[in-house]
């Protein structure tokens, strides 16, 4: 394995830190929500601890899939194991899936036969911190995964957002039935709770069949090197064809067929293909360029 493998294999490792942060905020919460439940009864309150569960699994999912990613490439995985994290936001949407029929059915059954909510202000308070506790490490995942170029450091920070946001709307709704004293409230929250976690369950399925099927990597990111061999193609004299790209996991690679004078030297047409794939991934990082030479006749 060459020096770049062993730094990304290194930063993978390092990003375990991350998952274990998840670990310890998902394990705080759902302590949090299940007293904000016990105190107050409310099935608004028990979606969000169930969702809380859901988040502790994926980020045990989260620290598997970084280790597996971890490793190098060997004779079986000759492009390495990055894609093992889109395993990870699969798994992740299909355990949210899980919980939302879960909340759907404890909702339904709340619905049919309401009951009063009890201790509404220390429940309230609890939730509020856990919330709290979600938002700080959703804000430190988001920041590390875009710093590191992490599908599922990314994948979990918006997860952990969406919780968040799932959370005020709980706390909300648990507000106003204390001030209104409609009980179906508290069930309405929470079937809404589940509609919301559906749509984030089908976005991560989504993004990781895209992620398996070699999707090319984003259209910002293929234009930089697109325009690096536009820029070589002007002032090298070469030709170029058959750009394409797909992403796997934190790499990132580009195919891009090179035309050049049949009567150019072997040595020339290398040295203006390095230049090329050494521009392009110091600009574009965790990126491995291919390129194939074609002569053409002028």
């Amino acid at each position: 394995m060459g020096n770049c493998g062993k730094i990304l294999a290194m930063e993978r490792e390092n990003l375990s830190r991350f998952a274990w942060l998840s670990i310890a905020a998902a394990v705080t919460t759902i302590i949090l929500k299940t007293a904000a439940y016990y105190f107050t009864g409310s099935v608004g309150l028990l979606s969000d601890a169930l969702e809380s569960l859901i988040n502790l699994a994926a980020a045990v999912v989260a620290l598997l899939t970084l280790r597996i990613a971890a490793q190098p490439a060997d004779e079986e995985h000759a492009f390495g194991h990055d894609k093992a994290e889109y395993f990870s936001s699969g798994i992740e949407g299909t355990l949210i899936f899980i919980a939302a029929i879960g909340i759907a059915y404890t909702a339904i059954q709340r619905l049919l036969a309401p009951q009063p909510l009890e201790q509404l202000g220390i429940g309230l308070v609890v939730s509020g911190l856990a919330t709290a506790v979600n938002l700080f490490v959703a804000l430190i995942l988001l920041r590390a995964g875009k710093k590191h170029h992490s599908l599922i450091l990314e994948a979990d920070g918006h997860h952990l957002m969406t919780d968040v946001w799932t959370s005020v709307g709980v706390v909300v709704g648990v507000g106003l039935v204390n001030l209104t004293g409609w009980l179906r409230l508290d069930p309405l929250v929470a079937i809404l709770v589940a509609v919301n976690i559906t749509w984030t369950g089908y976005n991560l399925i989504k993004r990781s069949v895209l992620g398996l099927m070699d999707t090319a990597v984003a259209s910002e990111i293929q234009n930089i090197a697109e325009r690096i061999l536009a820029n070589h193609a002007e002032t090298d004299g070469i030709t170029f064809e058959n750009f394409r790209s797909r992403q796997s996991g934190m790499k990132k690679f580009f195919y891009v067929d090179i035309q050049f004078p049949n009567d150019w030297t072997i040595h020339k047409v290398h040295s203006i293909a390095d230049r090329i794939e050494i521009e392009i991934t110091e600009k574009i990082p965790n990126s491995t360029v291919f390129t194939h030479l074609e002569p053409f006749d002028r």
